[in-house]
């Protein structure tokens, strides 16, 4: 048997393939829509790809399945469990639907479903036994976004991405049972999950990248809880707030997206730049001179995660970036479902557009008499209840494009977050919106903590 597990850092998310070594079949378990890496690998190992499936519709990326298929002639293979509620649906000719107990068969790899609902109604997870070598018992289990390393699946995604009021009690409700399911299974069974640290699919993933049922019984706190009122109630509460993009993921991955390609994607400085902005210099740099309406995001590690709380599905996108950085561009991009980047203007041009620039302020400064300031508070709802400045208004920083504010255009409000990183984000948005007088707190919450103390 082959086993690869493939890591996207910048989703934090996971996939897997699998081979039968005397076949040389291949399937692939949630994949990315980027489909290179599993390309090189079964190249480089003689494997075909013959199948795909997935563990659920996913809500934080913009999933390959239906392009495995196109690419690759695979066969594809769908949860057929939950309600008419949230189906698969504009599946390819083909596709086959699975329920709890059938079995997928790769050579003499072998793929139990098991239908473990709660993070979505219709999550499956595939128990993986390796017939080949005369096992007949299970070597691991993928468990997509049902159990992750030292935490679970979160069970408001349906409500709180896609609209559907009152699923996350539902889904709280069947993540305690499903758990029980897991009784049935050997603690040195391995566990495969779906995502690591930073995933925005749970609030306390471990960053390891697999773990053990056995160890998961000892240290996960899911486990912990025989009183399903009490355990509902602890996987319910401090959720992190889902990114924008979420929704549109949601739809895209039940309804389908086209086939994706990379194109030539035009490189200038034109006299007029219209549409969605994003300026994808430092902040340092984008703070000292920019154009008004554009968004700041630094093109880093992070920059999905901050990037898809402002993007607009239904415009065009103009980046002022490193034009060699046009491919991964537009696979980062077509990593969450956005196909419509239309111009790169070089870094050394951005000159030509500048008609705004904003301040920095110490932490030093800002708690000089910060009584009589407003102060507007960026950070996740978890990081403002551990401690925050008694007079500061909360808005997280992906909602500040979207809600009304407190605020009169005319006043001076002093912006931080935890570091000083989502509030150089936060104040292009507001000066997008004509908060002409909006102040950078420098170093963040960490900053002004040292400086009252």
């Amino acid at each position: 048997m082959f086993f690869k597990q493939f890591y996207d850092q910048k989703l934090s998310q996971t996939s897997y393939m699998i081979a039968c070594q005397k076949t040389k079949e291949a399937i692939i378990i949630d994949p990315k829509r980027v489909l290179d890496e599993y390309a090189q690998v079964a190249e480089s190992e003689g494997f075909t790809i013959t199948l795909a499936t997935e563990t659920h519709i996913h809500a934080d990326f913009a999933s390959g399945l239906r392009d495995t298929g196109r690419r690759f002639n695979a066969k594809i293979m769908v949860s057929d469990e939950g309600d008419e509620n949230w189906k698969y649906s504009n599946m390819p000719e083909g596709t086959e639907y699975l329920k709890d107990g059938d079995k997928i068969k790769i050579g003499s790899v072998e793929l139990e479903v098991v239908h473990t609902p709660g993070h979505t109604p219709e999550s499956v997870s595939f128990v993986l036994t390796d017939r080949g070598a005369g096992s007949e018992e299970p070597m691991g289990m993928f468990t997509g976004d049902f159990l992750f390393v030292c935490d679970i699946g979160r069970p408001d995604l349906l409500e709180e991405a896609a609209g559907m009021e009152g699923a996350t009690e539902e889904g709280a409700d069947a993540m305690f049972d499903s758990l029980k399911k897991l009784h049935a299974y050997p603690g040195f069974m391995q566990i495969w999950p779906g995502h690591g640290a930073g995933s925005a699919c749970g609030k306390s993933l471990g960053a390891v990248p697999l773990s053990t049922l056995g160890y998961e019984r000892k240290n996960n706190w899911v486990f912990k809880y025989e009183d399903k009122e009490a355990f509902i109630q602890e996987l319910t509460s401090d959720q992190p707030e889902p990114p924008s993009y979420f929704s549109q993921m949601k739809r895209i991955n039940r309804d389908g997206l086209s086939e994706f390609k990379l194109k030539e994607v035009e490189v200038g400085s034109p006299d007029v730049i219209s549409g969605q902005i994003f300026d994808l210099r430092n902040k340092e740099d984008f703070r000292k001179g920019f154009r008004k309406g554009s968004i700041n995001v630094p093109y880093s590690s992070k920059f999905l995660q901050f990037a898809g709380w402002y993007i607009d599905y239904d415009a065009p996108m103009t980046v002022i970036a490193n034009p060699g950085d046009g491919k991964t561009l537009q696979e980062d991009l077509a990593s969450i479902g956005f196909d419509n980047l239309q111009l790169i203007v070089p870094i050394e041009d951005a000159d030509r557009y500048y008609d705004d620039t904003y301040e920095n302020l110490s932490p030093e400064l800002l708690v000089q008499n910060h009584e009589n300031k407003i102060i507007l508070d960026v950070r996740s709802t978890s990081e403002y209840k551990s401690g925050h400045l008694d007079n500061s208004y909360h808005i997280h920083f992906g909602h500040l494009d979207e809600k009304d504010l407190p605020f009169s255009k005319d006043d001076t409000i002093y912006v931080h977050c935890q570091s000083g990183v989502r509030s150089a984000i936060a104040l292009s948005v507001l000066k997008a919106r004509g908060y002409e007088n909006a102040v950078n707190v420098e170093k963040g919450y960490i900053g002004i903590k040292k400086a009252i103390n």
